[in-house]
């Protein structure tokens, strides 16, 4: 049932991704709530699905000159060493309290979007 409606929801993820608007949190949703995959299988095709969208999108960026990969690296660098660090830890933690914390943020993020009100400047 679900397969007729994955290619179009790919596509609206894909390009809300491309906007930064947080295709993949989406995606993490679908898969679990209404597809009702596991976690751990949602998490590899979410990251499968945010690379290549990643890589699209900072090449339009730097295209347009907003990227400047002298200042990335180093937030690349230090977000790998996160990544692997907080990999290892999340092994080491209960599944449901991962779950939690994740669906906490969505809910903060959320929030906190529908509520931002952008500062004067003078």
């Amino acid at each position: 049932m679900l397969d007729w409606i994955a290619f179009p929801v790919a596509i609206i993820l894909g390009f809300l991704a491309g906007l930064g608007v947080g295709g993949g949190s989406l995606l993490m949703l679908w898969l679990t709530m209404v597809v009702g995959m596991e976690y751990p299988q949602a998490r590899i095709i979410n990251l499968m699905f945010f690379l290549p969208s990643a890589i699209i999108a900072t090449l339009f960026h730097r295209k347009q000159g907003s990227v400047k990969i002298k200042k990335i690296l180093p937030a690349v660098l230090f977000g790998c060493i996160a990544a692997a660090a907080a990999s290892y830890i999340g092994k080491q933690i209960n599944i449901d309290f991962v779950k939690k914390l994740f669906g906490g943020l969505l809910l903060f993020t959320g929030a906190r979007e529908l509520f931002y009100k952008p500062k004067d400047n003078p």
